[in-house]
């Protein structure tokens, strides 16, 4: 039986053109694994899993979403899921 893994959630509130730098730098550390991308309001626009091994084929156009994403919102919170 495989052992349990804790899950850590941190939130961030940043501006929509920081919105991609953060993001990138976020799936950068590798223990992402889910962002969660909420208007100021705090309705969810935007959910991506992350697995162990993405490359950069499949994150191109997360990339792409992030950045029309970030044209369009003055300020937003990024909630990141973690395994410890």
């Amino acid at each position: 039986m495989a052992p349990s893994r804790k899950k850590k959630q941190e939130t961030f509130t940043i501006k929509g053109e920081e919105l991609l730098a953060k993001v990138k730098a976020l799936i950068k550390e590798g223990n992402v694994r889910r962002i969660s991308i909420k208007t100021k309001q705090g309705k969810v626009i935007a959910e991506f899993p992350l697995t162990i091994g993405v490359v950069g084929v499949v994150l191109a156009p997360i990339f792409a979403a992030v950045g029309a994403l970030a044209a369009l919102i003055t300020e937003c919170t990024i909630t990141v899921e973690r395994e410890e």
